[in-house]
């Protein structure tokens, strides 16, 4: 019971992005249309930039399905980009050099440290690999894991809760519109404050600033359990905080009550454990987030992640050349204003990877038939733990 694994390749700019995606069940029904849907969100936004304009991201399903369903063999993704046609000469993988360097660095980004780690002397070598445009990849993959997850009863939505320093009014958030009501552009379940960050991005757009923000992950339906408290790299939320933390300008990620628990006292943090009806222990609150020991607990699992702004400016910031040695303007790329929601859709794919494994690492998974009845059997037990109320 390895559960899953899967690499992405590709540039920005290149012919194509892939993505293998290993240890999926045989007989998970799928549809072009489930992934491709995933993917138009990722490009979806209030501040995107131009290149969302000229890539519609379609998956071709190169290996592991027949028929609708995967064959319990490695899936083989890929996203092919367009504008790759206006880039041939400079990425080309055999050709001469084409096209001007890259070289006065951005603040914030991968491309000074890249460029020493790897020796290199044009930053595009770093940009194109480091640069958002992978997590299209990642979107694709957490597609398929979103449909392993949602075929045994898990749902996983996200909100943004925060675009530069204009945030939503939780008293207007009800959980249940969670990933239902959302708005499109923002995707913002409150329409008060989806005005107010509008405002706030065309503000930042007309300075030549770029804004980060705040998004929240709810999932709901996932059984008692995951993950374990019996080694460190085996607890849940360390997998979720670093998947998270993974994908590109996360600067920090919160489980349940987050970093409110350093402030107040055990009294007002930790949730108390009653005895409903049903025979079941439940709680009526969830600061903690649906996970207790690196295990989820029954709750719904809340995290939340803050991205930091892009690094690209269209009023460049500060930095030096790394072909004279001088303090210039840092270069500018095609970039987004602000991509929060875009990355609320990423949080998303990677949550859902996170859960598909433990899912498949904890529970006989070769096939979608042995997952549901793995699954079942252990759900049993736990119900029939506190006996027949």
């Amino acid at each position: 019971m390895s559960g899953l694994r899967f690499v992405t390749g590709g540039e920005s700019h290149g012919a194509a992005l892939t993505a293998i995606l290993d240890g999926v069940p045989a007989g998970l029904r799928l549809t072009r249309e489930m992934i491709d849907a995933q993917l138009a969100r990722r490009q979806c936004g209030y501040g995107r930039g131009d290149r969302m304009k000229i890539e519609t991201d379609r998956a071709l399903v190169l290996s592991g399905m027949r028929f609708g369903e995967t064959l319990g063999s490695p899936i083989t993704l890929q996203v092919v980009n367009r504008d790759f046609v206006s880039w041939t000469d400079r990425m080309d993988p055999f050709g001469s050099p084409s096209g001007s360097k890259v070289t006065a660095v951005r603040p914030g980004h991968a491309d000074l440290t890249g460029v020493l780690k790897y020796d290199r002397q044009d930053a595009r070598d770093i940009l194109e690999r480091s640069s958002a445009r992978e997590t299209t990849m990642r979107v694709a993959v957490g597609a398929v894991c979103r449909q392993l997850l949602a075929a045994v009863g898990v749902t996983v939505a996200s909100h943004v809760t925060e675009i530069g320093g204009v945030g939503v009014d939780p008293a207007a958030i009800r959980a249940e519109a969670i990933g239902v009501t959302n708005s499109s552009d923002l995707n913002c379940c409150d329409p008060s404050a989806e005005e107010r960050i509008k405002a706030r991005i065309d503000e930042a757009k007309a300075a030549g600033d770029t804004l980060g923000g705040v998004f929240e992950i709810v999932v709901r339906g996932l059984p008692i359990g995951l993950g374990s408290h019996t080694q460190w790299d085996r607890r849940l939320d360390g997998k979720l905080a670093g998947a998270l933390m993974s994908i590109q300008a996360i600067k920090g990620v919160e489980i349940g009550a987050g970093f409110a628990c350093a402030h107040l006292p055990g009294s007002a943090i930790h949730d108390e454990i009653y005895m409903g009806e049903d025979g079941q222990p439940y709680r009526r609150t969830n600061r903690a987030g649906g996970l207790e020991g690196g295990m989820t607990n029954g709750e719904p699992l809340v995290v939340r992640a803050a991205m930091k702004p892009i690094p690209t400016l269209m009023a460049p910031l500060k930095t030096v050349d790394l072909a004279t040695g001088k303090e210039v303007s840092a270069s500018k790329e095609r970039s987004d204003v602000c991509a929060v929601p875009a990355a609320s859709v990423v949080g998303e794919a990677m949550v859902s990877y996170v859960l598909a494994d433990a899912l498949c690492s904890q529970f006989h998974a070769d096939s979608m038939t042995d997952l549901r009845a793995s699954l079942a059997v252990y759900r049993a037990r736990l119900e029939q733990r506190w006996g027949t109320p």
